[in-house]
């Protein structure tokens, strides 16, 4: 209810008493009110008076000044002391001044009305003193809601550091928690990755950990060349995937060179990175990859396939991808091939900048070449079998089976329960495993 409501409310439902002990007075005020809505009792002593406020709340009280036993101002007083809230008007003659001053003292009245009154007088200044009741009540209201705001506010002013300060950890322990768990479903998103790469090369044993070196060696080479975070893990795991379209191919076209093939088998072997990429629309987060796959056998002058883009049209990661490839596939060679040396290797490369490579991503490949001969004086790897390796090692490469398999992925710490496991997949294949960790420093 607004306070206009609530005024309006009062002014007509009020409850307002009248004291006076002359029947005739008390009539005449009930006639001049009743019309207006109030709600009316009388009294024709103070005694009688006291009574009723005993029982009724009243809004309202008009008292005559002269009556026996307690007179208007000692009525008022004792109102005064026991309903405060209650508004006191005095009925008073003309002679009875020094009275009216007594009332005003002790009974601390609203106002005075001398007899005989004005009926439109006497009617407006109850009104208005309801009114002004209302407007008490409305700013004790005030006070007590701005006293208990104040009070809260110093509490919370007084607590507030602390709790900005628990709430500040409670976020930074929920952004680790979802870091972590981020982080873990990378991590299972890539092994899954592997794992998949690993049974896709099992269609062909003799290419074991070919995607898994090409996709390393093409992340290497996609962070020297400054690619995003994002991309160089499209480019990585492209690499593990490159041969997802090869599927379908018959046994005897794996492994045959490009230039051997008759114009159907030419026909067919090129649609495989269409279909690669074609496998992986399904997945939202192997879209970027996708792209990269059907891209991968294009060539830098334009002589690729399956759409003959040249030059920088070619996606980086597919520039970075093709070379890598061919790198692997020259160190490892083929049924056709013979391997070759990593230097001799390296001079293929070389001779295809500008033609089959670009010429920015032969630089980082000679330049990554460079410094991992370096490295390899001062490595900080470990070579071990299955007896000497201890919980808490973590390993430095992929630990690979003699068939190629991929049992566990590059960065894996080991605890007892994998070293028994590995200790049985040894003895059931029959075969040593080497394990690659890294050395304590």
């Amino acid at each position: 209810m607004s306070e206009v409501q609530a005024a309006a409310t009062l002014e007509t439902s009020a409850t307002i008493l009248f004291v006076d002990d002359e029947a005739n007075i008390l009539s005449s005020l009930k006639r001049l009110f009743r019309p207006l809505g109030y709600r009316i009792f009388t009294a024709e002593s103070g005694a009688q008076g006291l009574e009723i406020m005993e029982r009724e709340t009243v809004d309202l009280v008009i008292s005559d000044m002269r009556m026996p036993e307690m007179n208007g101002a000692q009525f008022l007083e004792k109102v005064r002391e026991h309903w405060p809230d209650t508004v006191r008007i005095l009925l008073t003659g003309y002679a009875e001044i020094s009275a009216t001053i007594e009332a005003i003292n002790k009974g601390q009245i609203y106002r005075y009305v001398s007899k005989p009154w004005e009926d439109n007088d006497i009617t407006l200044i109850v009104k208005h003193a309801l009114q002004q009741k209302i407007l008490e009540r409305k700013t004790n209201r005030l006070e007590e809601l701005t006293r208990k705001q104040n009070e809260e506010l110093k509490d919370l002013n007084a607590h507030l550091e602390e709790k900005v300060q628990a709430r500040t950890e409670e976020v930074r322990q929920t952004m680790g928690f979802l870091e972590a768990a981020n982080e873990k479903l990378k991590k299972n998103f890539i092994t899954s990755v592997r794992v998949f790469s690993n049974l896709i090369e099992m269609r062909n044993p003799s290419k074991a950990g070919h995607s898994r070196r090409v996709a390393e060696l093409a992340r290497t080479l996609a962070q020297n060349m400054g690619m995003s975070a994002a991309e160089v893990q499209d480019t990585f795991i492209a690499g593990l995937l490159l041969d997802i379209g090869k599927i379908g191919l018959q046994d005897r076209l794996l492994d045959k060179p490009f230039n051997s093939l008759n114009v159907e088998e030419r026909t067919e072997v090129v649609k495989y990175p269409v279909k690669g990429e074609m496998a992986l629309m399904a997945l939202e987060q192997l879209h970027g990859a996708a792209k990269l796959i059907r891209s991968h056998r294009e060539r830098f002058d334009g002589t690729g396939f399956p759409d003959r883009v040249s030059g920088l049209s070619i996606p980086l990661g597919a520039r970075i991808l093709a070379l890598a490839e061919d790198y692997d596939i020259t160190l490892m060679g083929t049924s056709f091939v013979k391997p070759v040396k990593p230097a001799d290797a390296s001079l293929m490369i070389q001779d295809g900048k500008g033609k089959r490579y670009d010429p920015m991503v032969v630089d980082a490949f000679l330049n990554e070449i460079g410094k991992t001969r370096s490295a390899t004086d001062n490595t900080s790897e470990l070579t071990l079998r299955c007896g000497q390796v201890l919980p808490g090692m973590t390993l430095s490469r992929d630990l690979i089976t003699q068939s190629g398999e991929m049992l566990l992925s590059k960065g894996h710490v080991l605890n007892e329960q994998i070293i028994e496991q590995i200790n049985g997949f040894e003895r059931m294949d029959g075969h040593p495993l080497t394990i690659y960790v890294h050395a304590k420093k």
